[in-house]
């Protein structure tokens, strides 16, 4: 299977303030959580694999993947990195998190278990810029974020991810911000903005996805909705844009990765930011049946899936130094939660921005 990388240059046609993007490092839980964590021990070295240079600014440039391209998602082979019955058992005993959950998702208050374990458990290999969404007051908070590699994720059967297992939080596509970009938080080792990338949801829905185990070097199968326990070693894809280990280049390694100072945040830094995101409204969230997509979306023009191979990253394994960022302020303006329209279960609408 081909992977398919896209640029996608990002506008909105309504100008305005410059926005801010929360960087949240892969072990912190981060403001205003649905539920303690459940996510599982990190499967290992987590440094962001590079993608394909492209030109533009960080601003309003980011780069789309498939959410069925082989190796864009990691773990350990026969573990699950969340625990979804967890999941399920925080989010049921507080019907008011419950139902600003599924109004989140676009789905009833009482199919929330049910979705959650239609959902597979992965790990990102990329730094992802999704919209977060924290729980204030009885109602969603909405933000965007950047997640890190190594962030343990629960994924749609199109590969979108639609939950973060360290907050219990629902995630939803990115929207793009008004004006330039403010990161906020603190940049981990190897951080570049050109590195982001966004999810794209796979244009159909995925029956297994190819994944990588960091630790073993093996290559293996995760059928869609499953916790581990069915995994199958595969292997490896004949074409992927990612390197298996993050200090070698695509196709290099066949056997475990070599060891990286460069491995996801386990620590709480940051915690949270040192002003809460703005809530949504304040009326109690409803339980739409399926999202729409976001009001005023930005436009986007793509270039040509990428062909060539992306440059390995440095050898000594630490990364560049990360960018830096903005002191960590209240946000100015961030997007509300999507308002989903009739349907059944969340649709897989790709991002509207970033």
């Amino acid at each position: 299977m081909a992977a398919v990388v896209l640029t996608v240059v990002l506008t909105r046609p309504d100008g305005g303030s410059g926005g801010e993007v929360f960087l949240q490092a892969a072990g912190s839980t981060g403001p205003d959580p649905y539920t303690p964590s459940t996510a599982r021990t990190s499967s290992g070295a987590t440094t962001p694999t590079p993608l394909p240079s492209v030109s533009g600014t960080a601003a309003n440039v980011t780069q789309a993947v498939q959410g069925s391209t082989p190796g864009l998602y990691g773990g350990t082979r026969n573990v699950s990195s969340c625990d979804v019955e967890k999941q399920i058992t925080a989010l049921t005993a507080d019907p008011g998190k419950n139902s600003a959950f599924a109004s989140v998702l676009g789905i009833d208050p009482s199919g929330v278990p049910g979705y959650l374990r239609s959902l597979t458990p992965v790990q990102l290999r990329l730094d992802t810029r999704v919209t977060n969404h924290g729980y204030r007051n009885g109602a969603p908070t909405s933000f965007q974020a950047v997640l890190q590699a190594g962030t343990a994720v629960l994924v749609d059967d199109r590969g979108v991810p639609r939950v973060r297992c360290a907050c219990g939080n629902p995630l939803l596509p990115p929207v793009a911000v008004k004006g330039s970009v403010k990161l906020m938080g603190h940049a981990w080792p190897g951080y570049r903005s050109s590195n982001v990338a966004v999810v794209e949801p796979a244009p159909q829905a995925v029956k297994a996805f190819i994944m990588f185990d960091p630790r073993s070097g093996d290559w293996f199968r995760r059928d869609a909705g499953d916790t581990g326990g069915h995994d199958r070693k595969t292997a490896p894809p004949s074409k992927t844009i990612f390197s298996p280990c993050p200090s070698q280049p695509p196709g290099a390694s066949t056997g475990p990765c070599p060891p990286t100072s460069a491995s996801a945040s386990t620590s709480a830094s940051p915690e949270s930011p040192s002003s809460e995101p703005p809530s949504a409204s304040a009326s109690s969230p409803t339980a739409p049946s399926s999202p729409s997509s976001v009001s005023s979306p930005p436009t986007t023009a793509t270039v040509p899936p990428s062909t060539g191979a992306p440059p390995p990253p440095p050898a000594s394994g630490t990364g560049p130094a990360p960018e830096s960022v903005a002191p960590q302020s209240a946000p100015e303006s961030v997007a509300t939660p999507a308002r989903p329209a009739s349907g059944g279960t969340p649709s897989a609408d790709g991002p509207a921005g970033v």
